[in-house]
């Protein structure tokens, strides 16, 4: 199945302004700057999976190799969408960086 090129640009859009108001928002909360970056393959492995969490620690070979069907199947607008939100949580972290240094301090 084909996705139409508007659809893609907006859901990267999406996926990029989530993951960094996300990210923003953790790092003004907790004062960890990359906190969002570390977080987001977790959040990433329950969007792409249809195992439970907690399947990962109970049954992790059959959870593991479910996950590596997943990701072997995903289409290259799904990983564009994807990294789109990683980069999202990743600008999140860059200007929180830069607040600080100029003088922000509630950031």
């Amino acid at each position: 199945m084909q996705m139409a090129l508007p659809v893609l640009i907006i859901s990267m859009l999406l996926f990029f302004v989530l993951f960094f108001g996300i990210g923003f928002i953790l790092n003004m909360l907790l004062r960890m700057t990359w906190l969002m970056a570390i977080i987001y393959p977790i959040v990433a492995i329950l969007i792409i999976d249809n195992v439970r969490f907690l399947e990962y620690f109970t049954h992790s070979g059959y959870a593991f190799g479910q996950l590596g069907k997943k990701i072997s199947a995903l289409m290259a607008p799904d990983i564009m969408i994807l990294l789109s939100g990683f980069i999202g949580a990743l600008v999140a972290g860059i200007v929180m960086k830069l607040l600080r240094k100029k003088g922000y301090r509630m950031f």
